[in-house]
């Protein structure tokens, strides 16, 4: 009853809202909410547009996505972060846009007891590409290559390539490309940020102590004098599901000025691993960079199916077989000394139909914040039991059996 007096003065207080243009065609597009519900019974989140009918986009509930009410329009094309509901990020992302997503979003909580709250509203624009008509009017507009040439350099800042790499899970490295042909000054410096503004990479790599993000800290590199090619792409190292996302690179002088922004989206698909039932093992596979810290703690968790189960532990150097689920003891195995080799590939023994599920390694520090992440789906296939009742010929016809393999009939 608390919690509920709580959550209804919560209602009257001030939502917030904001808006996101993007254009048609764009890959996805996120919309901002937050809103801490650890304190809170059964917890949900919905986010509205109360234009339609109906007006659900998306749902999620502390035992996943309810999508049952959710508009036709968004099937397929919406997602939210499995842990939303515990971090407090309840934003939504949306992909394939489209001219008719343009409108306004709500995001409200709602309370077990039937308290809610309307947390943000989120006024979403996308608009029509550029017309490519428009493009050579400005072009036969322009006197001469040199004038041309000059309003580039000028307006150059205004305008980002777009870039989309696809990389299956489990490779070594990927490259996020970032090349130009104008002639930079010796004093730039370049910065690659993701969606969050998380500093990736910096060129030159001058980092001062916690700068670099931890996620991708021993996982990225450029190649040498970029300057002098002009290539800024960066490398990144063992990438994996948890890696898909946009990254901006951004080249600019000392006094701040952009020379260059380009935005590289990276979809990493999920590692996928079959085997049938009754072999002796599986092997979940997670191979990062090596010589990770003494104290990192290492954590398998199965979230898909709901509830959340922890299948393996490893922490203060060696297995906590106390911590991971009755239905996995004594059925997993972490190789030696992983945390030098940076192999963290789970064996999981006897693998059964009910293991199959979404599997998640996470790296803490001991600060328990997130080093690395990685997503295995991991599919059991039944082995059904068929009775064979089938009658060898050959053997009957070679033993005593008076019994004919065939009688005469008569007519």
């Amino acid at each position: 009853m608390k919690m509920f007096v709580v959550f209804v003065i919560l209602v009257h207080v001030s939502q917030h809202a904001s808006a996101v243009e993007l254009y048609e065609g764009e890959e996805f597009v996120l919309l901002p909410c937050e809103f801490q519900t650890f304190d809170m019974d059964g917890p949900s989140v919905v986010w509205s547009r109360f234009d339609l009918n109906p007006s659900t986009v998306h749902k999620r509930q502390q035992e996943g996505d309810e999508l049952g009410d959710q508009n036709q329009l968004y099937s397929g094309r919406t997602s939210m972060m499995a842990d939303a509901l515990e971090s407090g990020d309840l934003s939504l992302n949306l992909t394939k846009l489209r001219l008719s997503d343009s409108g306004n979003y709500t995001c409200t909580v709602r309370g077990a007891l039937g308290g809610e709250l309307r947390v943000t509203d989120v006024q979403l624009q996308v608009k029509e590409r550029f017309p490519s008509w428009a493009t050579a009017l400005l072009v036969l507009l322009a006197v001469g290559l040199l004038v041309f040439g000059g309003l580039l350099v000028h307006f150059r800042h205004y305008f980002m390539s777009v870039y989309k790499v696809n990389v299956d899970s489990g490779v070594e490295s990927v490259q996020l490309p970032c090349k130009t042909i104008i002639h930079l000054p010796k004093d730039v410096t370049a910065e690659w940020k993701d969606r969050y503004k998380n500093k990736v990479h910096t060129y030159p790599d001058d980092y001062l102590p916690g700068e670099q993000h931890q996620v991708y800290r021993g996982r990225t590199e450029m190649k040498r004098n970029p300057l002098k090619t002009r290539d800024f792409s960066l490398t990144l190292k063992y990438p994996s599901a948890n890696d898909s996302d946009f990254y901006i690179c951004i080249v600019y002088t000392k006094e701040k000025s952009i020379l260059m922004k380009k935005r590289v989206v990276l979809l990493v698909k999920d590692c996928q691993v079959e085997v049938e039932e009754r072999e002796e093992s599986v092997l979940l596979p997670f191979k990062t960079t090596p010589n990770l810290p003494d104290d990192a703690m290492v954590g398998w968790i199965r979230y898909v199916p709901s509830p959340i189960v922890t299948v393996h532990v490893f922490q203060h150097g060696s297995d906590q077989p106390k911590e991971q689920d009755q239905v996995y003891r004594d059925r997993t195995e972490m190789k030696k000394d992983l945390l030098k080799t940076g192999d963290l590939s789970l064996t999981l023994k006897n693998p059964k139909h009910t293991d199959t599920g979404t599997y998640e390694c996470t790296i803490y520090n001991r600060n328990w914040e997130v080093m690395r992440m990685k997503t295995v789906q991991l599919k059991v296939k039944e082995r059904i039991q068929i009775k064979d009742e089938t009658i060898n010929i050959r053997t009957r016809s070679s033993s005593t059996d008076p019994t004919p393999l065939m009688e005469d009939q008569s007519v």
